[in-house]
């Protein structure tokens, strides 16, 4: 991986864990920010060693506050990567596990990126609000489609329409936040749910995530039930297929080549 500005990278094992690292701006992210975390997330997508990832924001007022709209009021703009806002909010293809680790403010483009990962774990101080519509956009990178479809319809339109900011408590029991955990604690907490994630099968995991997405697209639950997508087709050809049961029955831990 070549040398960031942006943001940080780290490997962990299996894990790789980037942090938005513009805290002089509440971690905000411009257009370079935006082409950086596109190279990270591609990175990541092709690296077979990387199962799972983090997102986290530097320091702890921010996660991210979304669009650095003073870069754009200067004229500074530049069209974002095809994989949208943090090179995360249009990445539809990306069957791998990511956590956001929401450690202060996640505000609009923020949000959307948290909104864009598969578990959300929020320390007890972080705020969530798409306030586009305040400053005359819309919440255009998945925010309001992906809100839409996790909590329900009136709630959504509540935060969509109005801005408001929600808590971390609050954001949990709409049901957008997976877990609340004390302030300064977000990566711990996001670390254990990745363990958690790497004591499954990566290619398991990975098709139970592309089947989960793609199921919403088939025009029926009998459809989507019935329809094996290509990680599953994968999966079952694989030696972890085999070496899953073969753990159990011998009654020991499996060991995993995500092959």
């Amino acid at each position: 991986m070549e040398e960031t500005k942006f943001c940080q990278v780290k490997d962990e094992g299996h894990i790789r864990i980037v942090t938005i690292n513009r805290p002089e701006v509440m971690n905000a992210l411009h257009w370079e920010a935006h082409a950086e975390l596109d190279r990270v997330w591609t990175d990541f997508a092709a690296d077979g060693a990387l199962w799972v990832a983090i997102v986290t924001g530097a320091g702890d007022r921010a996660f991210s506050a979304g669009n650095d709209l003073k870069v754009q009021a200067a004229g500074k703009y530049r069209p974002k990567p095809a994989s949208g806002f943090g090179g995360l909010s249009r990445r539809h293809d990306l069957d791998k596990p990511i956590i956001a680790a929401v450690n202060g403010l996640a505000m609009g483009g923020g949000f959307e990126i948290a909104l864009s990962c598969d578990i959300i774990v929020a320390a007890e101080h972080a705020v969530f609000a798409l306030p586009e519509p305040r400053v005359g956009m819309i919440a255009g990178e998945g925010g309001i489609t992906r809100l839409g479809r996790m909590i329900p319809q009136k709630q959504a339109l509540g935060m969509i329409l109005t801005g408001r900011r929600v808590s971390a408590a609050e954001g949990e029991r709409l049901g957008f936040v997976n877990e609340v955990v004390p302030t300064g604690q977000a990566l711990t907490g996001a670390l254990r749910w990745a363990n958690l994630i790497l004591e499954a099968s990566p290619l398991a995991v990975r098709a139970s995530k592309q089947a989960f997405y793609r199921g919403f697209d088939e025009p029926t639950l009998a459809e989507a039930i019935s329809t094996v997508y290509s990680v599953q087709q994968q999966n079952m050809a694989s030696q972890d297929f085999l070496e899953g049961p073969r753990a159990f029955a011998e009654k020991r831990s499996p060991v995993w080549q995500n092959k």
